[in-house]
């Protein structure tokens, strides 16, 4: 084994690239996009250094042309399932024993290849099978998970370098062992470097990993499997299987190697997770890590004195960038009085600008919504609202899925507080603006507060500073992330740690060190250079 205290590449942040009009990257991306689009690949599950084809397929498809076949991927039986956490765990002692300086080149090496030869691909199977624009897909795919990448290498160094005081005759050390098991990550289609992160942020802590993308995010999760592939991620390090969600974590969960789960996904889903860990804890080796991303009713809260055009464009941004299918995205506005005819009036100019259609043309803003479930749950919440006494729809309200799943960016005011939009996460481009009275701020603050069961993202527009610390007090435990004049989404790795709590997670904060801790078994070493010889202590001597 090679000797030396390693230094890593000090970790920065990739720069987003423009896509301006004639720059090499728009060339470079669309050239990507059209090859992708009319191709169609055939995507197996990967256990160990086999490919695992069933026979039993599903298509891949864009949202935003979804009858258009990009490709198709095969489900996976229990069977399969069980052969992969057992090829985990066969791959587990020789991979937690690679020096973390090995482990940590291969990751770096990925961030390269995303940063370089893969960027155009991986930002171009981000657009079709998410149907982002090309922003979102570059400050997705591309820089997000460099990123993530680049700084949890460091993160790593930094947490094996926290070591304890020692004397000069006990020498104290800790080692952060991997988790003794496997880890078992579930990752969600809207963001893909969430759906690298979760599997690679184990991984790099010595762990093996069982990893099961999203159905909807198959087409770039290939992208990301390759990438690992070219960078020297051993076989048997990540298995990833495709199929039965439900089927898929009840094997895992019976495994009683299971070892921790790091998850992105909805709410309801995760506390089904916790309850079936729970009923199963007797059968395992270790307690669990549980790790979780949920969702969030994220609200953006002007103060009188805030700037409307900087509030309005917080909406905009906010609610509607990628169709407000972030977990971050701003679904709740609390408007006061004073400003509600300005703001209102600049809203409407705004949308009334905005293009939706294929991320293929990068004049569009919106683009469609994932699936068709996704679509009928927020055409019905659209219809609803349309016949409610205390909702109005200002803006939008259309809706189309004959070629794609559309869903104009909505914005409904409503008179009633506690109305089923302002407190019901849709996921989707619908806001519900609440405008309250003026004298009324302090309660609003409360409002806020006590509205949501989530407590994820939030933004405060004001250029009052006593209304700014007076909302950072009272809104403290409602959102994990919370923003100063600015939009509620858009956290950046080693800059905004990401998570929330209440019914929106664990708040383990991905892109930080917090996360990385949550995968390392700490072991203390204590050792005597002059052991004593007799038992009896000085007191002894009366």
């Amino acid at each position: 084994m090679l000797k030396g205290f390693f230094h890593v590449p000090k970790a920065v942040n990739e720069p987003v690239k423009s896509y301006a009009p004639n720059s090499p990257e728009k060339a470079k991306v669309l050239e990507a996009y059209k090859k992708m689009w009319n191709e169609t690949i055939d995507v197996p599950s990967y256990i160990g250094s086999e490919e695992i084809r069933t026979g039993n397929t599903r298509n891949m498809t864009a949202p935003h042309d979804h009858q258009h076949v990009v490709g198709t991927y095969h489900l996976v039986e229990k069977s399969h399932v069980e052969k992969a956490i057992a090829n985990c765990l066969e791959n587990r002692t020789k991979w937690a024993n690679m020096a973390w300086e090995q482990r940590a080149a291969i990751f770096l090496k990925a961030a390269e290849l995303i940063a370089g030869p893969y960027r155009a691909r991986i930002n171009a199977a981000t657009m079709i099978a998410q149907s982002k624009t090309i922003f979102q897909a570059e400050i997705d795919a591309s820089c997000e998970l460099i990123d993530f990448l680049r700084y949890n290498v460091e993160f790593m160094t930094q947490i094996y370098n926290d070591q304890p005081t020692s004397v000069s005759d006990i020498w104290n050390r800790v080692e952060y062992r991997p988790l003794e098991g496997f880890v078992y990550a579930v990752t969600p289609f809207n963001f893909t470097a969430i759906a690298a992160n979760l599997p690679a942020s184990a991984a790099m802590m010595g762990n093996v990993v069982l990893w099961k993308p999203s159905d909807s995010q198959v087409f770039s999760a290939k992208v990301i499997i390759d990438i690992f592939k070219e960078a020297g991620l051993p076989d048997g390090v990540i298995n990833v299987v495709f199929g039965d969600a439900a089927m898929i974590s009840d094997t895992a969960f019976a495994s009683p190697d299971f070892a921790g789960i790091h998850y992105t996904g909805s709410t309801f889903i995760f506390k089904e997770i916790w309850k079936k860990i729970g009923n199963n804890i007797h059968n395992y080796k270790t307690y669990p890590r549980i790790v979780g991303e949920t969702g969030g009713k994220d609200f953006i809260l002007a103060h009188p004195s805030a700037n409307v055009k900087q509030v309005v464009t917080g909406i905009v941004r906010g609610a509607f960038e990628f169709q407000g299918q972030k977990c971050s995205a701003a679904s709740r506005a609390y408007i006061p009085q004073s400003l509600w005819n300005d703001v209102k009036s600049k809203l409407l100019s705004d949308l009334q600008s905005l293009k939706m259609g294929s991320p293929e043309d990068f004049g569009n803003f919106i683009t469609a919504v994932i699936h068709e479930a996704s679509f009928d749950k927020l055409a019905s919440y659209i219809d609803q609202a349309k016949k409610d006494a205390d909702a109005e729809i200002i803006a939008g309200g259309n809706y189309d899925k004959s070629k794609g799943y559309f869903i104009e960016p909505t914005v409904i005011v409503t008179t009633n507080p506690k109305y089923a939009t302002m407190e019901t996460e849709l996921f989707g481009p619908v806001i519900t603006i609440y405008v309250y009275e003026d004298s009324k701020w302090h309660e609003t603050l409360q409002l806020v507060d006590g509205t949501s069961e989530y407590a994820l993202t939030g933004a405060v527009f004001s250029q009052d500073r006593y209304a700014i610390e007076e909302a950072t007090v009272a809104l403290q435990n409602c959102a994990g992330n919370f923003y100063i004049n600015d939009k509620p989404t858009g956290a950046v790795v080693g800059m905004q740690p990401f998570g929330g709590a209440r019914a929106s997670g664990t708040n383990d904060k991905a892109g930080s060190m917090q996360n990385l801790l949550r995968w390392v078994s700490p072991r203390t070493i204590k050792e005597t250079f002059v052991t004593p010889e007799d038992y009896r202590y000085p007191f002894l001597g009366e």
